[in-house]
């Protein structure tokens, strides 16, 4: 049993897990701010329904979040011992002020609005949770500062066989984080919008609460269309920048294993990695370099090329990562994000055309929609950390260097087994909560006018 590969399985595992609940945190919270302000401004009751529905689902989902968070930071002193003593002064910073700064600050607050309805003034309860949805996209910013100096090491020296801090402020302006935290925050933008979405065409298929449910649907189009737009921009500009940071993945997405110039983009391709070459591919010309360099004409390094070239640097070693997973990742989450787009473009001309109702043979399309974000979300998440693969901090450290050494591999594997099974459960809970609250659908609401369904409410919370 060796504890490398064991602890790597344990983390990813739990990873998948724990990111499961994350964006749709991170997008529900502000769509139920929005719907509160709506609310304030208008004082219409049906705004108010909708915001208790729709924080009952983020709440239920929060709290499964939070179970699933901790138990990955409980590894880093574990299984990753010698990584937490190798890279602790830099990595454990911004861990310990997303925890103080803001997870602190959203617990608190959540707290707040969810025991504080006509307690506290509109205003006020509107304003906590606003600070929770605040509180849960800042605590994915320090988050995210953490894992981009695994991606892009910066603002650190080596100090008697340690890495430790040198500028704080290059830290949290790591260029990769400032491409990563909108991508990933959008993304989770876009879970929630079809999240959304998909529940109310259900609720409009049944004819069940037709006016809260349109609205509901509007809201969650206008932002799901500017969400997925954003992501899918977002990530095109990523994807020029892993270029210049990190090639090898780059390759790795699109399995070139010869240097090309000009590079072509791969739509299909089975690699045997074990002899370095491709089995079959179907490929564009040029396709990448217009990609990756908005020109037809460049040279894109293979893998083959920059496995020889890390030899040099690094000594030897295997340096390529698992092709077929990167590929594939790669490219499950771009198909997902493209229908998506699609289905956004489909949600806005609903909306504007006023064929919520006269559309609705096609609303069951939203409702399996919304696995659809979550697939993405996943794919994405594995082809960036699976193409750092074999380093766990870029460059500066491998993987096989910050396992611990002092724990057993038949250890890390009742702690894997026990928390696979532990976190099955917690999924079905969650589920079966979500699915269960969803159904029940909202109360009251029915009394409300629809005269002014037409125009979707505005993202600042103007009036309909």
């Amino acid at each position: 049993m060796d504890p490398l590969i064991l602890a790597r399985l344990q983390f990813g595992i739990v990873t998948v897990y724990h990111f499961f609940f994350v964006p749709l945190t991170l997008g529900l919270s502000v769509i139920t701010a929005i719907m509160e302000t709506i609310y304030v401004r208008t004082g219409k009751e049906v705004y108010k329904d909708m915001t208790k529905f729709w924080g009952k689902l983020f709440v239920i989902n929060f709290a499964m979040g939070v179970v699933t968070g901790i138990v990955q930071e409980f590894q880093f002193g574990m299984n990753w011992s010698e990584y937490s003593r190798f890279v602790g002064d830099v990595f454990g910073a911004p861990l310990a002020i997303e925890a103080l700064m803001a997870f602190f600050v959203e617990s608190v607050f959540i707290g707040v609005w969810i025991f504080g309805w006509d307690k506290l003034s509109k205003g006020a309860h509107a304003a906590a949770i606003w600070i929770v949805a605040i509180g849960a996209n800042i605590s994915a910013l320090w988050i995210l500062i953490a894992n981009s100096f695994m991606q892009e090491p910066v603002g650190y020296a080596i100090e008697n066989g340690r890495a430790v801090m040198t500028d704080f402020l290059a830290l949290i302006t790591n260029p990769n984080v400032w491409l990563q935290f909108p991508h990933t925050v959008l993304a989770g933008f876009t879970t929630a919008a079809f999240f959304v979405m998909g529940i109310s065409a259900y609720h409009l298929l049944r004819k069940k609460n037709v006016d809260a449910f349109q609205r509901s649907f509007k809201i969650a189009a206008i932002i799901g269309a500017i969400a997925i737009m954003l992501v899918g921009l977002i990530g095109h500009f990523q994807g020029q920048r892993l270029a210049e940071t990190q090639p090898m993945k780059l390759a790795a997405s699109e399995a070139l294993w010869d240097t090309e110039s000009p590079a072509s983009f791969s739509v299909i391709a089975i690699s045997d990695q074990d002899q370095r070459q491709d089995v079959f591919s179907i490929r564009i010309p040029n396709l990448l370099c217009l990609l990756t360099y908005n020109t037809l004409d460049c040279e894109i390094l293979g893998i083959n090329e920059l496995q020889a070239a890390y030899v040099e640097e690094f000594g030897p070693g295997d340096y390529i990562p698992p092709v077929t997973v990167v590929f594939w990742a790669f490219r499950v989450m771009v198909g997902a994000g493209t229908l998506l787009l699609g289905l956004a473009a489909y949600a806005i001309f609903l909306v504007l055309g006023k064929k919520l109702d006269t559309g609705s043979r096609w609303l069951k399309l939203f409702v399996w929609a919304i696995a659809l974000s979550y697939i993405a979300n996943s794919a994405g998440w594995i082809m960036t950390e699976m193409g750092r693969v074999p380093w766990i901090v870029y460059e500066l450290m491998l993987l096989e260097d910050g396992v611990s050494v002092v724990v057993p591999g038949w250890q890390v594997l009742t702690t894997l087994l026990g928390y696979t099974l532990i976190y099955g459960v917690l999924m079905v809970v969650n589920v079966y909560l979500l699915v269960k609250y969803a159904r029940a659908g909202i109360p009251g609401g029915e009394d409300d006018s629809a005269e002014d369904m037409e125009q979707a409410p505005s993202l600042l919370g103007a009036q309909d």
